[in-house]
């Protein structure tokens, strides 16, 4: 190959990549422009901008009377011309070009709300079903059954064997006394058996055998789990002991944490639906039994009981359920799609559409939200159209226009969101009030890409952020120059 060559050809992929590049920057424009535009009068169209003085955007308090480098940066100065802010009264976007946008409108509609709520529950024992054997009298344990706690028993099950020395000698008095015929001293002595705290089983053993029984046979009085067992061969009980505490199963509680925003409407005897992963494509439905009335500090839940009957024995405390609660219809209000709402953290917006093409930003009050519709108590009528898809596009096109928000009065309006200047990058570093930035050109603001720090509006806007995301932030220009009043994650793109 004739070396000579590389010259000619490097020097025509330069020019091939510049004009290649030229033409995407000219496309572009063309239809950013076409897009978007902010309505304006037909004579300021075609008036060019002057500008009226040159600034730092990092130290916008300094004005300059010609353009130039920045003493500040190593920047050019980025001109200000008059009226930028554009027409407040709306975004007009050309009819031609809506659905290239991914413009999707929803009508406001009036109807009513079925809420569900999806909540995580679990198993637990039912403490209404509780027994608790104590020792009666004071004895010595000579017998001990092969029983330990977690064991699931019947009803009558023996646990162990006490020798109760008072209850030998109020026996045999009782049997000396029966063959005397004193009916008067043989029921005292009956009395005295009942008193020492013997089973009336037991009296009537003692009664139909004429013998004495002093051992005492520990059984269950229901059926269900031994949660607790104090009881050893060999040791002392004293009257009032607790020997065992028995649980039953015959039915246990669900107990559902609920959100605290989302309980309103609850109440007893409510429906819900519960789904086992251990019993995978069953079932099991209730009825809400108790709102507690105590909300969890931590978790800022609320907990909701439900009783369930468990004959055969399936459902084990421990177990995790996913539950539908399922609420009453709500009173009629205006509905729109979920995905209609613009949720600032500060206020509710939605993109109100006109017959001409306009779309006004616009202030609402939200109600109750369920499935993908939600509740609009202020702001919109029956009827009015709202943007469903595409909606951020707007508005960001209208933040960084300046456009009004429509308050909800209706009757004025009030420049509540300031000009927003976008640009994509990744988070180098960051703490609770600032994020150094590698950034990529600010279009709007003439910046080029570089790494600087930012402060942040708000501390909430770095919550789930941490150093190599990928980010596109939203600065306003202020006296005190750029602050992040949004930002948002985005997927970093492969580089081929």
């Amino acid at each position: 190959m004739n070396i000579r060559i590389f010259p000619t050809l490097i020097i025509t992929s330069v020019l091939f990549a510049a004009g290649a590049a030229g033409g995407y920057w000219f496309a572009n424009q063309r239809l950013t422009s076409s897009a978007m535009s902010a309505e304006m009068p037909n004579n300021a169209a075609s008036t060019e901008k002057k500008a009226l003085y040159w600034y730092d955007p990092m130290f916008p308090q300094q004005k300059f009377d010609q353009p130039g480098k920045s003493p500040f940066m190593d920047m050019q100065l980025v001109p200000r011309y008059g009226g930028e802010a554009g027409d407040s009264a709306g975004v007009s976007i050309d009819s031609s070009v809506t659905q290239n946008l991914g413009i999707r409108l929803a009508t406001a509609t009036l109807g009513s709300l079925n809420p569900e709520i999806q909540a995580a529950g679990i198993l637990t024992l039912n403490d209404r079903d509780v027994a608790v054997v104590q020792a009666r009298s004071m004895g010595f344990v000579e017998r001990v059954y092969a029983r330990a706690p977690q064991d699931v028993i019947p009803a009558g099950a023996p646990l162990a064997e006490i020798y109760v020395p008072e209850w030998s000698s109020a026996q045999e008095d009782y049997l000396a006394l029966r063959s005397s015929g004193a009916t008067n001293l043989i029921g005292a002595a009956k009395q005295r058996m009942r008193l020492s705290g013997m089973p009336a089983g037991l009296i009537a053993e003692v009664v139909r055998s004429g013998k004495p029984h002093p051992e005492w046979t520990v059984t269950s009085p229901i059926g269900g789990v031994i949660e607790q067992l104090d009881i050893r061969q060999g040791m002392t009980v004293s009257a009032g002991m607790t020997l065992a505490r028995i649980n039953g199963l015959s039915s246990v509680w669900l107990d559902i944490a609920v959100p605290e925003a989302q309980a309103t409407g609850l109440a007893a005897n409510q429906a819900i639906e519960a789904r086992l992963p251990g019993l995978a494509g069953e079932v099991i439905k209730g009825r809400i039994s108790a709102i507690l009335p105590k909300a969890d500090m931590q978790s800022r839940t609320l907990s909701v009981r439900v009783e369930l009957d468990n004959p055969a024995g399936k459902l084990r405390p421990g177990q995790t359920a996913n539950v539908r609660l399922m609420q009453s219809a709500t009173a009629p209000a205006i509905l729109v799609p979920s995905e209609a709402v613009i949720r600032s953290g500060r206020r509710a917006l939605v993109m109100l559409a006109s017959a001409d093409g306009r779309y006004q930003a616009t202030e609402v009050t939200l109600g109750q939200e369920s499935g993908n519709q939600v509740e609009i108590t202020q702001g919109l009528d029956a009827g009015q159209q709202v943007v469903a898809s595409g909606q951020f596009l707007l508005d960001s096109e209208a933040s960084l226009r300046g456009i009004e928000i429509t308050a909800l009065d209706g009757s004025s309006r009030a420049v509540i969101k300031p000009a927003l200047h976008q640009a994509e990058g990744q988070i180098v570093s960051l703490d609770t009030t600032s994020i150094t930035l590698a950034h990529g050109p600010f279009k709007t603001l003439s910046m080029p890409g570089m790494t600087m720090q930012f402060p942040v509006a708000a501390p909430e806007l770095l919550e789930g952020l941490q150093a190599g995301d990928a980010v596109r932030v939203g600065v306003s220009e202020g006296d005190s120059g750029l602050v992040i009043e949004h930002i948002e994650p985005v997927k970093m793109e492969m580089q081929p």
